[in-house]
């Protein structure tokens, strides 16, 4: 059965849904810079600015690319942060050894965080199992691998799907790949794969088409710099933002240009739980604590002291603050009309006092 866009799915006790404050991943990628210690000391920086999860990535060199420097293993775009890198060569340097996963998963666990990662092959996957990950993550880049999206769907979690590049004809071909092989929990992640990305070239407005065209959750994976366009993105319904991670941008690391430092992420982590707490419903008349402000609205007061049987004017009433008195919709309907008795100055009017 396939889940509608007010479905709530849990990854592993935690609850994902536009009911619940946004799921915010921490993604660890290459950035430890292969320092086991670093890499912990980024697990624990995580939990302190307030990540609800880490994700590693699941991968070897060889289990990416094949060892060979022609061109069409080497980077090419002038304007990449990898220009001139092998491909080999640069996965070598951004993977997470295997032997580390538990480590740094259990570490998470002990500090209040879900930890999961994204598989790059089917041998990840089974990897990813034993360690027994909440969900998975499917990479943009491997969004039309369909035979490891069957795989990883087969798994019986959730599964979480970056969609940068994607045609609506590729997403559909993931999910229906992902549904077919007994995955109905899925969530898709609007992305823009370039490394930063631009808010220009985010469009953010896809969010809620990719939500309606599936009917399932959405989110962001965001490689743009700074927090303004996660924050943006819960309003138009995300409900998952992935985020890279670094302690330091300085000290360099793979995708350390565009991750975010610790106090970043936790101003992250704070605006978009205010974000997602501002969208309320539709609700017009004040909430229930605006209530007493209305006292502080206009109304009709006397200006001067009045005589019984004087007849009210403009210089004898005003529309004042407070609004103790009567609206000021009757001001016209006042005028003209004659006191029942002495009032003195700064008296609320009501309608006793007219006749």
């Amino acid at each position: 059965m396939s889940i509608n866009k007010q479905s709530t799915i849990f990854i592993g006790d935690r609850p994902i849904g536009p009911q619940h404050p946004p799921f915010i991943i921490a993604e660890l990628s290459g950035n430890h810079n292969q320092q086991l210690s670093l890499a912990l000391n980024m697990v624990e920086a995580a939990a302190k600015a307030g990540a609800h999860a880490i994700k590693l990535q699941t991968f070897t060199a060889d289990s990416m690319t094949l060892d060979v420097n022609t061109a069409d293993f080497v980077i090419q775009e002038k304007d990449s942060l990898w220009h001139g890198a092998s491909l080999h060569g640069l996965y070598a340097k951004a993977a997470t050894p295997y032997e580390w996963h538990s480590v740094l998963f259990n570490r998470a666990k002990e500090l209040g965080m879900l930890a999961f990662s994204s598989p790059f092959d089917a041998n990840a996957v089974d990897y990813l199992d034993d360690l027994a990950v909440p969900c998975y993550k499917i990479a943009s880049f491997e969004l039309t691998d369909i035979p490891l999206i069957s795989k990883t769907a087969s798994m019986g979690k959730p599964i979480i799907m970056s969609t940068g590049m994607a045609l609506l004809s590729e997403i559909e071909a993931a999910v229906v790949a992902a549904k077919a092989a007994g995955c109905d929990d899925i969530i898709l992640l609007k992305c823009t794969s370039t490394y930063p990305a631009q808010a220009s070239n985010t469009n953010l407005n896809t969010i809620p088409h990719l939500r309606d065209a599936f009917s399932c959750q959405v989110g962001l994976s965001d490689h743009t710099a700074g927090v303004g366009v996660s924050v943006a993105s819960i309003a138009l319904g995300a409900v998952v933002i992935e985020k890279h991670f670094v302690l330091d941008r300085g000290a360099g690391g793979v995708d350390a240009a565009f991750s975010l430092e610790p106090s970043e992420f936790k101003m992250l982590v704070d605006e978009t739980q205010r974000a997602w707490q501002a969208l309320g419903e539709v609700k017009y008349g004040g909430s229930d604590v605006e209530q007493k402000s209305k006292q502080y609205r206009r109304s009709i007061y006397a200006s001067e002291n009045i005589k019984a049987g004087e007849a009210f004017t403009e210089t004898n009433l005003r529309v004042v603050r407070p609004a103790f008195g009567l609206a000021p919709k009757h001001w016209e309907d006042l005028q003209g009309k004659h006191a029942t008795q002495d009032i003195m100055k700064g008296t609320a009017l009501n309608w006793s006092h007219v006749r």
